[in-house]
């Protein structure tokens, strides 16, 4: 017999649990199938177990440091296997967490992979039976995508490998220059490992503020990362001492891992949505419109499947937005400008709003006010390292465009930041908030001259 619900998920991460749990409280009899683990790429194989993995780097610092604070501290000792066990054990407790509240808000949830036969059915592979949905939702998120076809390709891993490596790599080759490839070079830097990136790029981090990609790009190099820019990997060849890659240029470099993490496409394949008449974009990506709906008035699709701002906070947000509306009676839209984000790398990197360069596209004049100072931390630890931060300002209304920080614990900052950026909050303000002393956000409210001021010219 065909089920009948109100709302079919396919895909269990955060947006679309978000988007179930919330429909089923107002009423909606939710199914959701997931054909891995539910929780998703955020929960399972990213920014959790990720960010696990970048505290467990940081510790060979704070032994390091610690002697400038009077410890004596025994010569440290890591062990791969353990971290790796610890860290799948608390992944597999927030799947049960997650699992248990989809339970509790009477989401009943299918371990299948689930396909659209048309507007209104999905049939479940693992049994053949087809459930009729009034409304089905997507949000199969997006894949680690390699590139182009190399020699040697099937040698390289992606960060969905790399958190179940079995052994630590002493020698690791990371391609690319984004939030991934970087948050892994320091994870694997600060664990022990001898790391080189290679980015296609004028340099790392793309999209960035150019300021911040310097300041990150000088701390990386510091702690002993290789950055070689404007370099492809060629082709990579097995060998007795490792795996020997050849980059572009004819350079090689000899490593014992090699793992590409050179961006994520939507996960749309074999979905059936051409079928359907879901309308995709050149990637891939589902188009919605402002409220997530598809092309086919009964589907909609949140999160990284429809490549706007691929953030699981958005997901999630777009998630409640989408329940609100067609099952709370409540329409909502999210918006996707301003967002604050995080770099785990190490230093940190917070970011909220434009970069000076964008806002010199947009604002007639803007005023910009930067620092970049020795942490407190680092004068009697001895470490050579800077924080930076930035502020882009509109010069005419004093409105605060943007906020970039590169230094401990940036992305904490970043996010009481973006309260104040989401709110037009000024310069002024700013200024006359009270300082917390000592501290490194006081920087934020106590910068006063001007470093430089773009003035853009009216078209004549």
């Amino acid at each position: 017999m065909t089920e009948e619900v109100d709302l079919f998920v396919i895909g269990g991460g955060s947006g679309g649990v978000r988007a179930a749990r919330i429909s089923s409280g107002y009423g909606a009899r939710v199914m959701v199938a997931e054909e891995y683990r539910v929780g998703g790429t955020c929960v399972i194989r990213g920014c959790v177990p990720k960010k696990l993995l970048v505290y467990a780097s940081r510790y060979a610092d704070e032994f390091e440091d610690a002697a400038g604070y009077g410890w004596t501290v025994p010569e440290p000792a890591f062990d791969w296997s353990k971290l790796i066990a610890n860290k799948d054990r608390e992944i597999a407790r927030l799947e049960a967490a997650y699992t248990a509240n989809l339970d509790r808000a009477k989401v009943k949830i299918v371990k299948s992979r689930a396909t659209i036969v048309d507007p209104h059915t999905v049939r479940l592979s693992a049994t053949g039976e087809t459930v009729r949905a009034k409304t089905i939702l997507i949000a199969t998120g997006a894949a680690p995508h390699l590139g182009a076809e190399i020699a040697g390709l099937e040698h390289v891993i992606s960060s969905n490998e790399a958190f179940h490596l079995k052994d630590l790599p002493r020698r690791i080759l990371i391609q690319g220059g984004g939030y991934i490839a970087l948050e892994f070079a320091t994870i694997f830097n600060g664990l022990g490992s001898e790391v080189t990136v290679v980015y296609r790029g004028e340099n790392i981090l793309r999209g960035f503020d150019d300021d911040v990609r310097t300041h990150l790009r000088n701390e990386l190099e510091k702690r002993g990362i290789k950055i070689l820019c404007k370099r492809l990997v060629e082709g990579i060849e097995k060998v007795e001492h490792g795996l020997d890659v050849e980059l572009s240029g004819h350079e090689q470099i000899v490593v014992d891992a090699v793992m590409f993490a050179t961006g994520r496409h939507p996960n749309t394949k074999g979905l059936g949505l051409e079928a359907a008449g879901v309308k995709l974009g050149p990637k891939g990506e589902i188009m919605v419109d402002a409220n997530s709906r598809t092309s086919v008035p009964s589907i909609y699709a949140v999160g990284d499947v429809t490549d706007r701002v691929n953030l699981t906070p958005v997901a999630i947000r777009e998630g409640h937005a989408f329940a609100d509306s067609v099952f709370g009676n409540k329409p909502v839209s999210v918006s996707h400008a301003g967002v604050p984000t995080a770099v785990f790398t190490e230093p940190e990197v917070g970011v909220v709003g434009l970069s000076e360069a964008d806002a010199c596209r947009t604002f007639r004049r803007v005023d910009i006010y930067k620092t970049s100072f020795r942490p407190m931390k680092a004068t009697l630890s001895g470490r050579d390292t800077r924080t930076f931060m930035k502020l882009v300002v509109d010069g005419d209304t004093d409105r605060v465009l943007g906020c970039h920080i590169v230094g401990p614990d940036a992305g904490e900052m970043i996010q009481l930041i973006g309260i104040a950026v989401r709110m037009k909050a000024t310069k002024a303000d700013f200024d006359a908030t009270m300082a917390v002393h000592p501290t490194a956000a006081e920087e934020l409210v106590t910068m006063r001259e001007r470093a430089a001021s773009h003035v853009r010219e009216a078209a004549e």
